[in-house]
């Protein structure tokens, strides 16, 4: 009936509690079926140190029932003692105490079985010891009773007489000598106190184990009955001192000293005794440095005067840490934890280098193996549990202080600390610190994103806020030489990072061959140093900036030649826009300084500012790994941002970006970065919105109103839009730099977003050149005016002309202005040969489309028309190749083409029109019509097949 009730019991638990339980079969039972809690999570935290008093209690609280030797089933009388009505909570709390209960006993018969073995060994030495003495005491009194025999029948009454004699002056003399020897006993207590005095532990033992070994010899005397039980005390007190020598080794180990602890346990036959013992002054040392490190720094910071904070949890006293003391304490924590791992470190290595000897009472090769192995593997599986306390206590002082009010800097150098911290638990003991990187990942993240909002917001600002003038920096200047990336510097040491400016592979083989060398901390840091003595930079100044990128160019003015200076520019002439007068020497200067200078760095005070926060990323990156690639995204979105808002302050052109000539995947670029990044300007009068995908976004910024990019005399701002594109064109090749260092930090399967950042985005800054210098070419000449005077051109002339028409000579002169006012504007900013080149190309390209758009509005043509728009052009052509310096010139086929086009037989022309369709519709369509040898047949088909093509193309 009983069995029936507890079956009914439990059934009725498993109904009630079936929809709230899942099936082990449906998920990992990583969890506590009665709680809920994770298994591993909870059983650690339960974990606490013994206490003898509390331990003593539970065994007292244990029933009678469970000590009758088996008669009764103790599973079945506490199925019986639960009542009608289950309750999860009382047998949870049950579960609880019977574990503890179970916890307890276990470990005081592992107490007991540890506390007798060596009595066990010992008695176990007496038994085999007294056998030999039995055996040869049989021996011996047969064979006295036989020379007894003998004697009787041999020797007389006088000979028996002298020989009683002579035993009784034998046994005088053993008196004397047990009496010298008591003497000597009596007077071995002085030596032993001036030998414990003198750490000779070895001596004191032998000495100590020799006299209980002469004592036990005379124990019929009454004296040496006492001298027995003194001895004993003493060696009692020896092994004491000698506990408290091996503690000493926790926190400074010395090889001497600890050879002399174990030599002396080895004589005492205890060798796996002192190993037990090592492992609980090792736990000991930890928890003890631990707690009075930071309890001084909490007493001392403190200023409440309160006296009872050493009687608080080690977890609790953590948390009252302030943030004054944080980083010093950290420091004094880290150092005394590494010299307590470090002098276990030493022992391990102690006891590879010295083979353990068998025990002086063992005599057998059996034990003293088993010594070694028990001793091996103790060392071992010790390493793993000292690693985990002092990962606990780091991990517990760090959790317990609030950093989201560190600055970046000091949050850094934590993370510094820790992560070196946890590179020496993995050379400790293999152990990756999962724990401990889990909670700063989690923690660093959350401080990180907060501090990328600010940084973009920041960048925002900076980019509002720029007037897009030079900031001057050396002409070697490059991100090594900024301190936030001080800590990449060894990288580069034994070279010179200033002279592989221009040279990317030269960083990526600098960085590659620098990663390889890795720290070995127990090997490296000797006595008196430690790897949580970082260099402090605190008081290094920066060497980056020059008074003027002018200064550097007047070195080199009277170097400059003028030999392949066009003859028209080595001419005075004044400038229109100051009525200043140029001589022609100092406009060959400027040419030839943009032809052949050397690198000067464009950068602004916000390409600086940004170089700085990707330092600090990448310092973030580095110490610690686990969040690279999260922050890796962050450092792409500081780019993505600087890039799109270049381009819409001096690129948004939606004409331009239709151009042939841009790269399409910069608009798929520029889309991208507006969808992921660009926050949406909200809608007036609209509700405000908490959208998730908009957390991570940031307003469009707005160029700042002292840019002027409408005044024609200054090139519609080519100044400032100069500085804005080649100072991210410099950020851009300072990633490429970094590139490997950010390839080598963030995990193999992440890399394909790196690989997709730098081809998709960072190589895009260079194609921003096209797209921005085309808005100034596209309004330095007034392309409109020459198109109209084009238009007053007859075309249908009888005679050859001589005489090139005079729009061609406006255009040339909007030429020479422009190449003066460029010579004016290197005045003030470095004009690079790219900028100079892709400035050029797009006017003679725009100018080109003018000539075919101007030929193409010509509604009649004669061959001698045809002639004429070729003499212009290359009148055009002969003098823009003196002005400018480019060679082959662009779109110049697209030109002439469309000239020799007129000439075309009609068996020629669909095939010529098949081919080249760079031309527009109304382009084809005039030259059809005023082409004159074609018939009205041909020309409607010709323009039949025309309007197919572009039908298509669609």
């Amino acid at each position: 009936m009983e069995r029936i009730d507890i079956k009914n019991k439990i059934k009725s638990f498993i109904a009630g509690k079936r929809d709230s339980i899942h099936s082990p079969s449906e998920e990992n039972i990583s969890h506590d079926l009665f709680t809920g809690e994770p298994a591993v999570a909870k059983y650690k935290q339960t974990w606490r140190p013994s206490n003898p008093h509390e331990d003593q209690e539970i065994l007292e609280s244990i029933e009678d029932t469970y000590y009758n030797n088996g008669l009764q089933d103790t599973s079945e009388y506490e199925l019986l003692k639960l009542p009608e009505v289950l309750e999860l909570e009382k047998i949870d709390d049950d579960r609880t105490r019977l574990r503890k209960q179970l916890q307890v006993v276990s470990k005081k018969v592992s107490d007991l079985v540890l506390q007798n073995h060596p009595a066990y060994a010992a008695e176990l030495q007496r038994v085999m010891e007294l056998q030999k003495t039995l055996q040869l005491a049989r021996v011996i009194c047969s064979n006295g009773r036989r020379q007894l025999g003998v004697a009787e029948q041999s020797f007389t009454t006088a000979s028996l007489k002298m020989l009683a004699n002579y035993r009784k002056r034998q046994q005088l003399i053993g008196l004397l000598k047990s009496l010298r020897t008591i003497k000597t006993l009596q007077q071995t207590d002085v030596r032993l106190r001036e030998m414990m005095v003198e750490e000779d532990y070895c001596g004191a033992i032998q000495l100590c184990l020799e006299c209980m070994k002469a004592a036990s010899t005379y124990k019929h005397y009454k004296c040496i009955s006492e001298l027995s039980s003194k001895l004993q005390d003493t060696l009692e007190m020896i092994e004491e001192q000698l506990d408290v020598a091996l503690s000493k080794t926790c926190s400074n180990f010395e090889v001497a000293h600890y050879e002399k602890v174990q030599t002396a346990y080895r004589l005492l036959g205890k060798t796996q005794t002192a190993m037990d013992q090592l492992h609980m002054h090792f736990a000991s040392a930890i928890h003890n440095t631990a707690f009075q490190i930071v309890l001084g720094y909490v007493e001392l910071y403190s200023g409440t005067g309160n006296s009872n904070f050493h009687k608080l949890q080690y977890s609790d006293l953590c948390r009252n840490v302030n943030q004054e003391s944080f980083m010093p304490c950290l420091f004094d924590l880290n150092r005394a934890l590494w010299e307590v791992m470090k002098s276990y470190h030493k022992t391990i290595r102690w006891h590879e280098s010295h083979e353990l000897d068998s025990s002086p009472e063992s005599g057998t090769n059996v034990e003293a193996n088993f010594n070694k192995q028990y001793v091996k593997q103790k060392l071992e599986h010790g390493q793993t549990r000292i690693w985990q306390d002092v990962q606990t206590k780091v991990k517990s002082f760090v959790l317990g202080t609030d950093l989201s009010a560190f600055k970046f800097e000091e949050f850094i150098r934590v993370l510094d600390l820790v992560n070196r911290l946890i590179e020496i638990g993995e050379e400790f003991c293999g152990s990756k610190s999962e724990g401990l990187q889990d909670s700063l990942k989690q923690q660093s993240l959350n401080y990180f994103k907060n501090h990328h909002h600010y940084r973009m917001d920041e960048l925002r600002m900076f980019l509002e806020n720029e007037g897009w003038e030079i900031c001057p920096v050396k002409s070697n200047f490059n991100f090594l030489q900024l301190l936030e990336f001080r800590f990449m510097r060894s990288w580069f040491k034994g070279r010179d990072p200033q002279s592989e400016v221009g040279s990317i592979n030269s960083m990526e083989n600098m960085v590659a061959s620098g990663s390889d060398k890795k720290i070995q901390y127990f090997e490296d840091f000797k006595e008196g140093t430690s790897p949580f003595d970082i260099e402090q930079y605190d008081d290094e100044n920066e060497d980056v900036f020059s008074g003027s990128w002018e200064n550097e160019e007047n070195n080199d003015e009277d170097s400059d030649s003028d030999s392949d200076i066009p003859d028209e520019l080595k001419q005075d002439f004044i400038d229109e826009g100051t009525g200043e007068v140029k001589t022609s020497r100092q406009i060959r200067r400027r040419i030839s300084r943009n032809k052949s200078q050397k690198y000067i760095p464009i950068i602004t005070n916000t390409t600086l500012n940004v170089l700085r926060v990707i330092g600090k990323y990448m310092q973030m990156m580095t110490v610690l790994k686990p969040i690279a690639f999260d922050v890796t995204v962050c450092l792409s979105q500081l780019f993505d941002y600087y890039l799109y808002t270049v381009f819409m302050f001096f690129g948004s052109n939606s004409l331009v970006m239709h151009e042939k000539s841009i790269n399409n995947r910069l608009p798929m670029c520029l889309s991208r970065i507006r969808s992921n990044l660009i926050a949406e300007s909200p809608v007036p009068g609209a509700p405000p919105t908490e959208l998730e995908d908009t957390r991570d976004k940031v307003p469009q910024a707005f160029l700042s109103p002292i840019v002027d990019l409408m005044n024609g005399d200054r090139l519609y701002g080519l100044a400032e839009r100069i500085v804005a594109v080649e100072s991210l064109v410099f950020l851009s090749s300072q990633l490429e730099m970094i590139h490997p260092h950010l390839e080598s930090m963030i995990p193999p399967n992440k890399k394909a977003f790196l690989q997709q950042f730098f081809s998709h985005t960072v190589k895009m800054a260079t194609e921003l050149r096209k797209p921005v210098y085309w808005t100034v070419s596209s309004q330095v000449i007034d392309y409109n005016q020459v198109l109209q005077q084009m238009t007053t051109v007859k075309w249908d002339v009888r005679d050859i002309m001589s005489q090139h028409n005079p729009y061609v000579d406006l255009l040339l002169k909007d030429f020479e202005l422009i190449n003066s006012r460029l010579m004016e504007l290197n005045r003030r900013v470095p004009v690079p040969k790219v900028v100079y080149d892709t400035l050029w190309e797009h006017t003679i390209r725009l100018s080109n489309r003018v000539f075919v758009d101007g030929f193409a509005g010509a509604k009649k043509c004669s061959n001698e028309g045809r002639a004429l728009m070729q003499l212009d052009f290359q009148q055009f052509l002969s003098k823009v190749e003196k002005v400018v310096d480019i060679k082959p010139l662009p779109e110049r086929e697209f030109v002439e083409a469309y000239i020799k086009a007129y000439y075309l037989p009609e068996s020629q022309f669909e095939t010529w029109l098949h081919e080249h369709k760079e031309y527009s519709n109304k382009h084809l369509f005039a030259l059809i019509t005023s082409v004159d040898h074609l018939s009205k047949k041909a020309r409607q088909r010709l323009m039949g097949m025309v309007e197919d093509m572009d039908n298509n193309r669609r």
